[in-house]
């Protein structure tokens, strides 16, 4: 069979085609049907059998990509591959990869490649982290990425942090560190940020380092100096909201800020929301309108911060607002009681999907709380389940079980107790009586339920 190929191949060709017979690049177990063999005439057919037999492409794909790269020796792909394995990648992975980059297999493997994976693996990336990563630039692999982790951990960056900031913008390293990110670090330091807090702003939004020093944040700065006043409030309204520095102040900003003055909105209020969580004013002024007359619909003040808190909370996609209410409407409570509760407290739309379905099937199934009562104390799906909630259920179960707490405790007042009240009150008192107290309010002892129904008093 092979040799009836070789027959059919240009007579430049067949050299090459007998150098390859020893290896696996024309393996029995890799030779597709003659139907799908690519044009043994073509200069590009060698490639496209590379693409398509060790790298998995498909023809089309292989067609595609061959068009980039000649493939004239296998001998670096087939080590660029290995590379790629050694590191944890899948088929798949590489498929994938090559695909998007088919020009990483002719890259300088001693030089390039392998210091840039070795150092990506020194900041945790392998596998399907590391596939994860350069799906989104796979141009990071060819990049000076030492000296860009360098730069980063000469000014105090983590390797975790670099690691983050990685996966957040591969797109990084192919810029030049020293020319286009220390001037944005040296203005964010003039500015009164401390060299911890300019990691954390970056590693938190590294798609600031990307923005133009002179046409974008500098701008930015010099408008929010104008409307907070100081450099201090600058550096407050940024710290709250790191995307605060990559937006539009005129187009954005101030538009949405002129809306809430229009609806009675205190300056003083507006500044809280800046200082708080200014995402919301981000948000175009068609659907910032539609969010500011839900609210005032629902009767809030803007008088007072409640106003801002029920802004920011119905600053979300619409659709999983109505998911957030469709879950918990499948617990029992009506849209009624679900608005009555918003209204309480406007954080109680704030928390995940995923925390309304554990923390409502506690409280209904676990604890056989009415739903209405949730709805009346809205503050406690907040609470943390497992580090408060689920604790203090334990040490109340215990004490239960001893006979040392009366029948009429109320589970929620005990869950809204703040922390030192309630040792003081539920754990110090019995532990010289219970030593299991106090595994008991560290998660140490499983909560089974209660043995009694308690009384769930507001």
């Amino acid at each position: 069979m092979l040799r009836l190929i070789c027959i059919k191949l240009p007579r430049e060709l067949k050299h090459k085609a007998s150098s390859l017979t020893h290896g696996h690049f024309f393996s029995t177990s890799s030779i597709k049907p003659s139907a799908e063999l690519p044009n043994s005439k073509d200069p590009q057919s060698l490639t496209v059998s590379f693409l398509q037999n060790s790298c998995g492409l498909s023809l089309e794909s292989a067609i595609s990509a061959s068009q980039k790269l000649n493939i004239d020796n296998p001998k670096n792909p087939n080590s660029v591959l290995d590379l790629l394995r050694t590191h944890g990648l899948t088929q798949t992975h590489i498929r994938n990869l090559i695909s998007s980059r088919p020009l990483l297999l002719l890259a300088d493997l001693e030089n390039t490649l392998k210091p840039n994976m070795e150092l990506f693996e020194s900041l945790g990336f392998s596998g399907t982290s590391l596939a994860k990563m350069l799906s989104r630039d796979p141009r990071v692999l060819e990049s000076d990425a030492y000296t860009v982790v360098e730069f980063f951990r000469a000014r105090g960056f983590r390797d975790e942090q670099i690691s983050t900031l990685t996966m957040k913008r591969p797109l990084l390293y192919l810029l030049n560190a020293h020319k286009n990110f220390k001037p944005k670090l040296d203005f964010f330091k003039s500015l009164g940020f401390s060299d911890l807090e300019i990691t954390k702003l970056l590693s938190k939004s590294p798609t600031i380092l990307q923005r133009s020093l002179e046409k974008q944040i500098i701008p930015c700065v010099q408008e929010l100096r104008r409307i907070l006043g100081t450099d201090e409030n600058v550096l407050k309204a940024i710290k709250a909201g790191h995307g605060l520095i990559e937006v539009n102040v005129e187009k954005a900003l101030k538009p949405n800020m002129s809306m809430l003055i229009s609806h009675g909105v205190p300056q003083s209020v507006i500044l809280k929301l800046l200082f708080l969580r200014p995402n919301p004013l981000f948000m175009s002024s068609c659907r910032f309108s539609e969010i500011v007359s839900e609210v005032m619909k629902l009767g809030f003040d803007p008088n007072i911060l409640q106003f801002i808190i029920a802004i920011r909370s119905l600053a979300m996609n619409k659709i999983l607002w109505e998911r957030k209410v469709e879950a918990y409407k499948s617990f029992g409570l009506s849209k009624d009681e679900i608005y009555s509760a918003f209204k309480r407290r406007p954080l109680f739309m704030r928390v995940s999907e995923k925390k309304i379905q554990k923390s409502m099937g506690f409280f209904v199934n676990k604890l056989k709380m009415k739903p209405s009562l949730i709805s009346k104390n809205p503050i406690l799906i907040r609470f943390s389940l497992e580090k408060r909630i689920i604790p203090r259920c334990s040490v109340l179960q215990l004490l239960i079980s001893k006979r040392l707490i009366k029948e009429d405790t109320s589970i929620s007042h005990a869950i809204r107790m703040t922390e030192n009240k309630f040792v003081e009150k539920l754990v110090s008192k019995y532990q010289n009586e219970v030593p299991d107290v106090v595994r008991a309010h560290q998660g140490k002892i499983e909560f089974q339920g209660f043995p009694i129904d308690l009384k769930m008093l507001i």
